[in-house]
């Protein structure tokens, strides 16, 4: 089980390495990498795609790192099969109780009166 959990979290972040780089990566004004490679005329030649790779890039190691991460909870959030040591319970003697006191006069007990039909 150990071994599982530490593969999920080299796979957590190696994907979290590649997000940042490919956030990094790019322009915030919407020119990114497709601007370095020549602007405007860059669409002749493709690049202008640049854009939408790296914005499905982004989705799709944000949507691996959460799917992992669930992954690994599923995975290694389950209790254990053996339960944990229980420690015993101490057990107080009860409290000692004192006789009532005495009195000459004890009163009968009383059953209860039914209603009359």
């Amino acid at each position: 089980m150990d071994t599982i959990f530490t593969l999920l979290m080299v796979l957590i972040m190696i994907a979290s390495v590649l997000l940042v780089i490919v956030v990094m990566a790019q322009n915030p004004k919407g020119g990114g990498l497709s601007s370095t490679f020549g602007g405007a005329s860059s669409a002749q030649f493709g690049v202008q795609r640049t854009n939408d790779f790296m914005e499905k890039a982004t989705w799709t190691l944000g949507g691996t790192i959460i799917v992992l991460i669930l992954l690994s909870v599923v995975i290694t959030g389950k209790p254990s099969q053996a339960a944990p040591a229980q420690q015993p319970v101490k057990k107080e003697a009860p409290a000692k109780q004192s006789a009532p006191a005495s009195s000459t006069t004890t009163a009968p007990v009383q059953a209860p009166v039914t209603p009359a039909k």
